[in-house]
């Protein structure tokens, strides 16, 4: 029994080990990884190389370069699954990794890979990644690509401006409509018309509810 307690202790403290190494890892280190998974899976290195060009054009740090690498390549790894078998499926990645890191789903990735013409692909997908960036929910952009793909080109272009302005316009409305809804009525400081200032009200003036008397009256 000590025995075997005394493997799980090694094993796990190995576990930790190799977690902390990995935590660890020089910046570049995780690059070359990142790019050796890449190949392995059969994605285009160059789609990450330049990831790497551009972050160090822009003078920004190794270390963030390599965090947006290694996400870039878990993002082209998630598009290239739900583009497999797709003709010409090489010139979609990139859009593709733009939709999953974007919050796409991989549902609707793969739906919209599946039914959008060839032609029209890469624009189908770029609108649904900017529905969701606008904020609809991935199964609502579907739905709208998917209808639009099916009026033709020009419907699928205008639909972001579309939706923005829907958006929008629906924003507004309920604004106007909360301040209309907090203006309906006058404050309640405010008498109503035909009503004493302050009548009924505590130190205000008192209000006569009989008839009053004549003078010379008790």
């Amino acid at each position: 029994m000590k025995c075997r307690i005394g493997l799980g202790v090694m094993i796990l403290a190995l576990a930790g080990l190799d977690l902390a190494n990995a935590q660890v890892q020089p910046p570049q280190d995780r690059i070359n990884t990142a790019l050796a998974r890449a190949r392995q899976v059969g994605i285009p290195v160059a789609l990450l190389e330049s990831k790497i060009a551009e972050g160090k054009a822009k003078g920004v740090s190794l270390e963030r370069i390599a965090d947006a690498v290694a996400r870039r390549e878990t993002a082209l790894e998630k598009a290239s699954e739900a583009l497999r078998g797709k003709p010409e499926a090489a010139s979609s990645l990139s859009v593709g990794a733009d939709a999953v890191e974007a919050g796409v789903s991989d549902a609707a990735l793969k739906a919209i890979a599946d039914n959008a013409p060839r032609d029209r692909r890469n624009v189908a997908i770029a609108v649904l990644t900017e529905l969701v960036e606008q904020g609809h929910a991935s199964a609502t952009a579907l739905e709208r690509v998917t209808e639009a793909l099916k009026r033709g080109p020009d419907a699928l272009a205008n639909l972001p401006a579309q939706a923005a302005a829907a958006r929008g316009g629906a924003a507004a409305t309920g604004a106007r409509g909360g301040r209309s809804g907090a203006e309906a009525g006058p404050p309640a400081s405010v008498p109503a018309p035909g009503s004493a200032p302050q009548a009924g009200r505590p130190g205000g003036p008192p209000t006569s509810t009989g008839r009053p008397t004549t003078p010379g009256g008790r």
